[in-house]
């Protein structure tokens, strides 16, 4: 087995996204042999390190398999975090869901309405919702004022996105409870720059 071993701690292990097999036991809550006999026999993809035996297994493919045997994977799933786009246009939120959905330690869901941002606010209580601030029902001040008012939600992040970019309106809507600002048309590096800031996570 050599140096393929590891044991970390829980918290470290959740935030992870490629784990060595000894990881990987110490998540699933078998021995490391178990691991490395369903990785040789292709039941658990992974890669090896270049020029040694060592062998990775990515996020996603460690989820895809504890799920698969029935495994609890509420380690590995209670670390993420979830983002909530609210924006009409799906344009837009196909846009973001598509930089996004590349990073597995994110949970992300989306809605077109003031209203429907309302109930998955409720039910996800998302780390961040990234809140276009013109809506069909309500504009997006409204939406902050709302989750501000909701103690259960005083953890949640907002971005909100607009394009008003004059200074005293933009003062406006962060003083309605935004954390954040990004004018459209926005750079996406721009705006995922701010989400990683937001989330205190790191590019």
């Amino acid at each position: 087995m050599g140096g393929d071993a590891n044991s970390t701690s829980s918290n470290d292990l959740a935030q992870k996204k490629v784990f060595t097999t000894g990881e990987a036991a110490q998540l699933c809550k078998v021995s490391q042999q178990t691991i490395i006999r369903c990785f040789d026999s292709g039941r658990l993809q992974g890669f090896r390190v270049p020029g040694s035996r060592f062998r990775r297994i990515p996020r996603d493919e460690l989820i895809r398999f504890m799920r698969q045997n029935g495994i609890p994977t509420d380690a590995l799933e209670q670390s993420r975090r979830r983002v909530l786009i609210v924006d009409d246009d799906p344009r837009i939120v196909d846009l973001i869901r598509d930089v996004l959905g590349e990073d597995s330690s994110l949970e992300v869901h989306s809605a077109a309405t003031g209203y429907d941002a309302g109930l998955l606010t409720e039910r996800l209580k998302p780390d961040l919702i990234i809140l276009d601030y013109m809506l069909p029902d309500v504009n997006g001040n409204v939406v902050c004022e709302r989750v501000r008012a909701n103690p259960d939600l005083s953890e949640t992040k907002i971005l909100l996105v607009s394009g008003v970019v004059n200074r005293e309106e933009v003062r406006g809507l962060l003083e309605a409870g935004a954390d954040d600002f990004c004018a459209k048309p926005f750079r996406i590096d721009e705006l995922v720059g701010k989400i990683h800031t937001l989330l205190g996570v790191r590019a």
